[in-house]
């Protein structure tokens, strides 16, 4: 048997979106994962099936071996960059003796990325000339050479973090050197500190910082108060599906608050479009009606062909553009895009005793069926997809935000179930006017 090849790569600090795009196609073609535990599981996520995932809660050397040996494609998933501070040597060591081929592929460590979240160059031609890196757990660190330096950063420090300022200020480093604490970096959940050496660790422990976080000890901390972006922009907790777009104002936070999940069965579906030639008008209320729609008219063995006689209408925009994805383009879309827009628009096309499906959420305006029905169609709506809350919402600082944009009624009320009421000086933004009713509703603002 052929053995198999291992890509060893960085999964950078814990954002899904700072993996390296290389790194992110070689995920997607692996058959086994093994993955460090602080790695984002969204990136775990949408992978080829099948592919087995494996937690390396310790060195992942004899799992990482015998799948390679059994000729699979391995990719053992570190966090930050595999080659700062990830015991890299002993798995290479393992690979070369069993003459397992392997490449590695660079990630953005945390140390580069705090001081990007913080604005802070860690090299500067005034403050800073060298810059190290120190484990705050090493036994070897000689505190007096790394007291000298210009820029210190500390990784898993958090536990001796006063003894280790201790010894930095009895070596020599003045106690009122600036000095920065970042957790969670660029998560939804980040926190930062920033003081002075001598006060570092009883800020920290202050403000509950927590692992994992990174410290930065030097001058070139006072750029924070200057460069610090993250700061100085508006904060947008953004709560819907959609791929986050750039160049808008403002930083936007992605914490989806619905999840859209496949039916366990999709018999009665498939019976309901096996004859969708029979049907005058498709009707589609959201671009995951058209996802589920197409997923099964294709599993059933048919295509877009089969659609040529019916119309088509969507409720917005965005819907529109899902279908114009499968090649579909739309006949009606209201001016007004919503549930009632779409009656109003639906009237003029005088579907009295037309044949209408509509594939729906276990969310859905069930009222849109109802008045339809009341134009004198006959409306078969069904169940292809369920609206949920996700598991495992992280717990964030609301006070951190500007701003809280809803873009459903169900992303409402799950806030309101997980987080409870937004603070009074946070912004309420809603996207369209039955979220609007629903924060008003849910929130009476």
């Amino acid at each position: 048997m052929a053995k198999g090849k291992v890509y060893i790569v960085g999964a950078g600090p814990g954002r899904p979106d700072l993996i390296s795009v290389r790194g992110l196609k070689i995920l997607k073609q692996a058959e086994v994962i093994i993955y460090d535990y602080l790695v984002d599981k969204s990136l775990l996520a949408d992978l080829s099936p099948g592919v087995e995932l494996v937690c390396a809660d310790t060195l992942g050397k004899k799992r990482l071996i015998k799948k390679a040996l059994a000729g699979k494609k391995v990719v053992r998933l570190k966090n930050g960059d595999a080659t700062i501070f990830s015991r890299l040597s002993q798995e290479l060591k393992v690979l070369q003796k069993h003459k397992i081929a392997f490449e590695i592929v660079p990630g953005i460590t945390a140390a580069s990325a705090a001081a990007a979240y913080t604005g802070i160059p860690l090299t500067d031609r005034n403050f800073s000339h060298n810059v190290v890196f120190v484990t705050g757990h090493d036994p070897a660190a000689d505190w007096n050479k790394i007291a000298a330096l210009d820029t210190i950063v500390l990784y898993m420090a958090m536990a001796n973090l006063k003894e280790i300022t201790l010894k930095l200020i009895a070596a020599g480093k003045a106690p009122e050197t600036p000095a920065l604490i970042i957790s969670s970096v660029g998560a939804i959940k980040q926190k930062m500190v920033k003081t002075t050496l001598a006060t570092i660790a009883s800020q920290a422990a202050r403000a509950k910082v927590i692992a994992p976080a990174i410290i930065v000890i030097g001058e070139v901390v006072g750029f924070e108060k200057d460069f610090n972006w993250l700061r100085q922009n508006k904060r947008v907790l953004f709560t819907g599906l959609s791929e986050e777009r750039y160049f808008l104002d403002g930083i936007y936070f992605h914490l989806p608050l619905i999840k859209i999940v496949p039916l366990k069965n999709y018999q009665r579906f498939d019976v309901k479009i096996k004859n969708i030639a029979d049907y005058g008008w498709l009707v589609f209320a959201s671009r995951y009606g058209v996802e589920y729609f197409f997923k099964r008219l294709f599993a059933i063995g048919l295509d877009t062909r089969s659609l040529a006689t019916i119309k088509i209408a969507a409720t917005g925009q965005s819907t529109s553009q899902r279908l114009l994805d499968y090649g579909v383009r739309v006949d009606l879309v209201p001016r007004l895009e919503s549930s009632d827009g779409l009656v109003v628009a639906l009237k003029k096309e005088k579907i009295n005793k037309q044949l209408v499906f509509m594939p729906r959420s276990n969310l859905a305006d069930k009222g849109l069926k109802q008045k339809l029905g009341q134009l004198g169609a006959q409306v078969i709506s069904c169940l292809a997809y369920n609206n949920v809350m996700p598991d495992n919402l992280p717990d964030i600082d609301l006070s951190f935000f500007n701003e809280i944009m809803f873009t459903s009624p169900s992303t409402v009320r799950n806030f309101k179930k997980r987080y409870g009421r937004p603070p009074a000086n946070v912004e309420l933004v809603s996207i369209g006017k039955t979220t609007q009713a629903a924060v008003r509703e849910v929130f009476g603002r």
